[in-house]
């Protein structure tokens, strides 16, 4: 009787630690696509802010993955290197 409640307790762990190693990497993605989403809304508005300024930044798979993977700062870097370049 005394084993299986041994077994149950271990068996309770081991599920514990399956669920805090596999729920990691979905916030990281979770935490990811609300980068990527903050990211493009934000290209968006440098574009249409930046219509009267004549500055334009192209919406492609590498500035949306510089602004979805690094947000704002990435946005920010897009900005001065396509004023500068």
């Amino acid at each position: 009787m005394f084993e299986y409640i041994g077994y149950f307790l271990i068996a309770i762990l081991g599920l514990y630690i399956l669920v805090k190693v596999f729920s990691w990497p979905i916030k990281m993605l979770i935490k990811l696509i609300g980068n990527a989403i903050l990211g493009a809304v934000l290209l968006i508005i440098v574009n249409f802010v930046g219509q009267y300024f004549g500055l334009h930044i192209g919406i492609n798979a590498i500035t949306s993955f510089i602004a979805g993977f690094f947000g704002i700062p990435g946005v920010i870097f897009l900005v001065i290197f396509k004023l500068f370049f």
